[in-house]
């Protein structure tokens, strides 16, 4: 594995209809793909417990303040 993930997995929890609320991501775990690109690894940490809706999505550089 490299030192980065290559994405980012989410659960997506979407508002209940008729709601003002808007559709809440918590990130849940890291992507990193295989070396011979044929697959990932998902790493979720110890303690988290997933149900639902997982989306994974690049992972973004944080902003260089």
């Amino acid at each position: 594995m490299s030192s980065k993930p290559s994405h980012i997995a989410y659960v997506v929890v979407d508002p209940e209809e008729g709601s003002d609320r808007k559709t809440q991501w918590h990130p849940v775990g890291a992507i990193w793909s295989h070396s011979k690109g044929n697959g990932f690894d998902l790493v979720i940490p110890p303690g988290v417990t997933l149900s639902g809706r997982i989306v994974c999505t690049p992972r973004k550089e944080p902003d260089a303040e």
